[in-house]
């Protein structure tokens, strides 16, 4: 475990991380994955679904309908890991189901992932250090594994799992992401973190020896590029994506 967790910690993008994960859980029978993290959580909402950062090695034919479609927001699993800290197997939801103690909408999320079989696996609720931020993670076993299996998995291995989706789940935190799929420009980042320095566009101007018109132009550009109306926002929302103040762009 100590391997993964050096390879994790030395990760130095996304896709680095997510593929070592993958990999880490497929050795414990977990071959379809799905992260989701936050920082705009709303009692109602997990905000808008652009500014998610979400990753999954499921097929598109299940991402379509589970998240293009809105499925996950009643996915009772998904409920219970943005709720609660810690891992829980799915023993809880089929138990429910059993009993005849799920609403309608959260079994036809259970249809669909019957059909796509996705029956057995665990859940992950992250710590996250704000009351807006939430990131979870969903582990489905390989078809074919049965929910007792994999809670027999679970209890031998399930420290080390966690630990390690843990690890990812904080490296994940810390790397550049834009919700958008459009990354900022170096130009856009420069002008971003002047701002964020307290510089007006003019300082912006001297110091990065161009015309305020051409400064303006940049930070229109980035606004746009992070889907915001001020550039405050813009700021914010970079820093959040840690799009801005990078040690290399």
């Amino acid at each position: 475990m100590l391997n993964d967790l050096e390879i994790l910690a030395d990760a130095r993008s996304i896709e680095d991380v997510w593929a070592h994960l993958v990999k880490y859980m497929d050795g414990y029978g977990f071959d379809r994955l799905i992260y989701g993290f936050t920082r705009f959580r709303t009692a109602n909402s997990y905000g808008d679904p652009k500014d998610v950062l979400i990753l999954s090695n499921f097929g598109d034919a299940y991402l379509t309908g589970f998240i293009d479609d809105g499925l996950y927001f009643d996915a009772p699993m998904v409920q219970w890991a943005a709720e609660n800290v810690g891992a829980s197997s799915w023993q809880v939801m089929i138990d429910k189901a059993m009993a005849g103690e799920m609403p309608p909408e959260a079994l036809r999320v259970l249809e669909f992932n019957r059909a796509h079989n996705v029956t057995a696996g665990y859940s992950i609720g992250f710590r996250d250090a704000s009351a807006r931020a939430k990131g979870a993670m969903g582990l489905a076993a390989r078809a074919g594994i049965t929910q007792a299996e994999v809670d027999a998995t679970w209890a031998e291995h399930g420290r080390e799992i966690f630990v390690v989706a843990n690890m990812a789940h904080l490296k994940l935190m810390c790397l550049p992401y834009s919700g958008t799929r459009r990354m900022l420009t170096n130009r856009q980042r420069e002008v971003l973190e002047w701002v964020g320095d307290g510089k007006t566009t003019q300082d912006i101007a001297t110091i990065m020896d161009l015309t305020p018109a051409t400064v303006e132009k940049h930070l229109r550009l980035a606004r746009e590029s992070l889907d915001v109306e001020t550039t405050a926002q813009a700021v914010l929302k970079a820093s959040f994506q840690n799009q801005i103040f990078l040690l290399e762009t």
